[in-house]
């Protein structure tokens, strides 16, 4: 089996719920203190920033794209399509580990369609925190932040790559668009 086999594979590793990061730290720290660079290639935890505004201040949080999962890219299937012990078991063995995806005895490796999409997405996500609520046209929201404080509007036009909406409210009777951040607006409820 090449190399550049070995490095296709990539599995999703189910973990317990809420001890993502501590798994992930954790088979970083044992990679390297038992050598296993040469099998294991890459650990990732796919999260996104998500920007929202908490009692009038904007802020940044991290969410995990996939809950208890972290992806896994190593050598895990040889060239019988057998099991290599060396990291099965090392994965396996990691405090926090439930499983593989996949059969109970048999893990299946991610699609390279699928780990394409999953990097990309993580990789867009670095660049940009996206804001945690989602708007609509048409969508009644509150300005929450800026000159139109409290004044409810109508959502006309959304930008999502700047984060921007186009809001119109009543000022003095008359319908005006209103050019707001994402983080200045908040749903009506």
């Amino acid at each position: 089996m090449t190399e550049e086999q070995k490095r296709k594979q990539w599995f999703v590793v189910h973990v317990m719920s809420g001890q993502e990061n501590k798994v992930h730290d954790s088979l970083v720290k044992r990679i390297k203190t038992e050598e296993l660079s040469d099998y294991i290639y890459e650990i990732v935890l796919p999260t996104e920033r998500v920007s929202e505004v908490k009692r009038g201040k904007k802020t940044e949080t991290t969410r995990k794209f996939f809950p208890g999962y972290i992806i896994v890219n190593m050598w895990l299937i040889d060239e019988n399509k057998q099991l290599v012990d060396k990291t099965w078991y090392f994965i396996k063995d990691t405090p926090g580990v439930l499983g593989f995806a996949g059969t109970k005895d048999k893990p299946m490796p991610m699609l390279q369609k699928e780990v394409d999409e999953m990097l990309a997405q993580v990789r867009a996500s670095d660049e940009k925190a996206r804001p945690k609520i989602e708007f609509t046209v048409g969508e009644i929201i509150k300005v929450s932040d800026g000159p139109f404080q409290s004044q409810t509007g109508v959502v006309q036009e959304i930008d999502p790559e700047r984060g921007k909406l186009i809001v119109i409210v009543s000022i003095f009777g008359r319908e005006t668009p209103v050019d707001l951040e994402y983080w200045q607006v908040e749903r009506n409820v």
